[in-house]
């Protein structure tokens, strides 16, 4: 038996229709045509039989067509429930359309931390950090987020990411947690969502009571012993002069693996670091003792390919990043690079008495509290002469 169906009748002259159509209608109807359901919503029928839902609405003036998917993916309660919302949004002063195309165009997490870290990229000291940056989210949060639109993760979802290794790997975790948060405060800015579900997350993931580890350094009385062994280790002449220095100036390991004679003031024993290469982004003279103006000439003794660099390697590039660690492990030194200026810190309280502004200078630090910081114009550099002299005697006292 062949199941009849006819289209609903027209509705009285003067009014609206209200669920004019049925779910059997609307599965059975094979008659091409429109059928009109109420707040505009019809079901389309071509003539190859197949069902689409189409809205008609006024959006700020101006009719318009919504389409609203093919049945059955989109049932008849569903695409109702889609027609009223619409109509509402479109009654306040919104425009669905626009909406519609607002979350086509949502971005997955992993589309958008990609955008971020192309936009965050040039106002990061180093490529190190920004491949950090990307590579913590790419093992820790993209497995569960990444193929997420930005508009559907929750609080949950990111709670659930960090839960595994919040408290196993706390620091990590707290880079991951920040680098999430500022993908989705990138989404808000950009007004996609309301807000980020990073926000109010802490007192569910519970206190991380992970213990401070500082970087490992050498009591100051052992660091003129370091570089005597270095100084006659079978370390390329390059790696070792570069890491005298590092401790002579009390200087970052980037910032002496990248020293360009271009910042050397020889005549006036003035190494210059240019801000774009300093941690705090400001320019920092460092005055050079007379043991670290010697180093500089050996190092000029050394080059022949014309460098720009004060310590290439042979390849002309910069000696790489773990190549000191790597030296010092090697020697049994208990220290890294980095250290060094943890012995130089305690040196100049514990056998000194410069004053603590003029360590602090001489360590590039800046100054935390604005009050303190808006009246300290001065980089105190002919104090902090006085500071790098009494290190290096001390040293060679030591080292004798």
């Amino acid at each position: 038996m062949t199941l009849q169906t006819r289209p609903p009748k027209p509705a009285p002259q003067g009014r609206h229709p209200h669920h004019a159509l049925s779910s059997t209608f609307v599965r059975n109807v094979a008659q091409a045509g429109r059928y009109c359901d109420g707040n505009g919503l019809y079901l389309e029928v071509k003539p190859t039989g197949t069902r689409s839902w189409i809205q008609r609405l006024a959006i700020r003036g101006r009719r318009r067509e919504l389409g609203l998917g093919g049945f059955p993916l989109v049932p008849l309660k569903e695409a109702r429930a889609q027609a009223l919302a619409n109509r509402r949004l479109a009654r306040a002063g919104g425009d669905p359309l626009a909406e519609k195309r607002r979350a086509k165009s949502m971005p997955t997490f992993a589309e958008a931390a990609e955008r971020v870290w192309n936009q965050m990229q040039p106002g990061w000291r180093s490529a190190k950090h920004g491949r950090a940056w990307m590579s913590s989210l790419a093992r820790f949060a993209l497995p569960r987020l990444g193929k997420m639109s930005v508009a559907d993760i929750t609080s949950a979802d990111v709670i659930e990411t960090l839960r595994p290794f919040w408290h196993r790997h706390p620091t990590t975790a707290r880079r991951v947690r920040q680098r999430i948060s500022a993908v989705m405060e990138w989404v808000v800015a950009i007004e996609l969502r309301s807000d980020n579900p990073c926000d109010r997350i802490g007192a569910v993931l519970g206190p991380q009571n992970d213990l401070v580890r500082h970087m490992q350094a050498l009591p100051h009385r052992e660091v003129a012993a370091a570089i005597e062994t270095v100084r006659v280790s079978r370390a390329t002449p390059t790696v070792k002069l570069a890491f005298e220095f590092l401790v002579l100036t009390a200087a970052r390991s980037g910032e002496v693996r990248g020293a360009l004679w271009t910042e050397m003031d020889l005549a006036n024993h003035v190494w210059t670091i240019p801000a774009t290469r300093m941690k705090a982004k400001r320019e920092h003279r460092v005055p050079l003792c007379d043991r670290a103006a010697q180093v500089l000439d050996a190092a000029r003794t050394l080059d022949g390919s014309g460098s720009p660099l004060v310590f290439p390697m042979r390849s002309g590039k910069p000696i790489s990043e773990p190549r000191l660690a790597q030296l010092l492990h090697h020697h049994k030194i208990a220290a890294v690079p980095h250290g060094f200026r943890s012995s130089f810190r305690d040196w100049a309280a514990e056998e000194t008495d410069h004053p603590r502004e003029v360590i602090e200078a001489a360590l590039a630090h800046v100054i935390q509290n604005k009050v303190e910081a808006a009246y300290a114009r001065s980089d105190l550099f002919e104090r902090r002469r006085l500071l790098m002299d009494d290190w290096s005697a001390y040293l060679g006292r030591n080292g004798r």
